[in-house]
């Protein structure tokens, strides 16, 4: 299986994320970088020009304001953490630190600090994917995007997704079914719209219409989650009021809360006395497959 070539993440990210203060370099450190070196802790200093993008980045939107505010820093204290690249036939390859890159461009530096990492493709993509995470870089599509592309490009279980980007099993589940949504949607929660949750709460609608006026109803007025999931449970068409029921205890409605959240779908608890029933519920076969997926990981 292609998961099972993880040498280079096992020590961990903290060397690679670490906040080491980097001096300016000093006459020796302008020369040409060595590709290939012993020590890859060793500090180098790149030509701004020589180094490319990451094809597998998975942020694809970049907040320019915030990166004009970089480069004001970067103006005015340098580049404190360097920028992790890997060589490539012509030039190199950032690995990790496209923003910190972007605003150093901004900031019009020549060259910038760098630690040369011999990574591969799975290596690559997966330290961006997981770097991002870290620092909450991502927007929910593109973190789900990422996720698909670990186990779909790379072959990797969910529960190796998991514990590379130290999700919970349900998290990457929920995560990764925000893709299902069309591209409208997708859009409204890529761009602050809208968030995972009212992605979560669409998801469960199966007439494409009817999940098409309740998303505009919802972007339109500013609705909250708890009132998506609302309106998408009852629809956007009136309904007969229903005579009075008795209300539930708090500890069920909070534990339905925590079940919903795991299972990403309602989740009623109907007890009588000591006896009851847990009822989670689906709206299409691919739902329901996604349930049991994800109770079979609960032996």
């Amino acid at each position: 299986m292609a998961a099972a070539k993880k040498g280079g993440l096992g020590r961990g990210l903290d060397a690679l994320f670490a906040d080491v203060p980097v001096k300016e370099p000093s006459p020796k450190q302008t020369k040409e970088p060595v590709k290939q070196k012993a020590d890859e802790n060793t500090v180098q200093y790149i030509k701004i020009h020589d180094i490319m993008p990451n094809v597998n980045q998975p942020r694809k939107t970049f907040d320019e304001e915030k990166i004009g505010e970089l480069a004001a820093s970067i103006k005015e204290h340098g580049i404190i953490q360097p920028i992790v690249v890997r060589s490539r036939d012509k030039g190199f390859e950032i690995v990790a630190g496209e923003r910190r890159w972007r605003a150093a461009i901004k900031a019009e530096l020549t060259q910038v600090p760098c630690l040369i990492r011999d990574f591969d493709d799975e290596q690559n993509m997966l330290i961006a994917i997981i770097e991002n995470m870290q620092r909450e870089d991502l927007n929910p599509i593109e973190e789900a995007e990422g996720l698909r592309q670990m186990t779909e490009n790379y072959g990797m279980t969910q529960e190796q997704v998991s514990k590379s980007v130290g999700k919970s099993r349900p998290y990457i589940t929920n995560s990764m079914r925000l893709l299902k949504l069309p591209e409208y949607i997708r859009e409204s929660i890529a761009d602050g719209r809208l968030t995972a949750g009212h992605g979560r709460a669409l998801i469960t609608v199966s007439d494409e219409k009817e999940r098409k006026a309740i998303w505009e109803k919802v972007t339109e007025d500013s609705l909250s989650v708890r009132e998506t999931e609302k309106l998408a449970a009852q629809g956007t068409k009136p309904k007969k009021r229903k005579t009075a029921t008795r209300r539930k205890n708090p500890d069920v409605v909070r534990i339905e809360e925590e079940l919903k959240e795991i299972f990403g779908t309602k989740v009623s608890i109907n007890n009588a006395g000591s006896k009851g029933k847990i009822e989670i519920e689906y709206y299409t076969a691919d739902e329901l497959e996604r349930l049991l997926e994800l109770l079979q990981t609960l032996k």
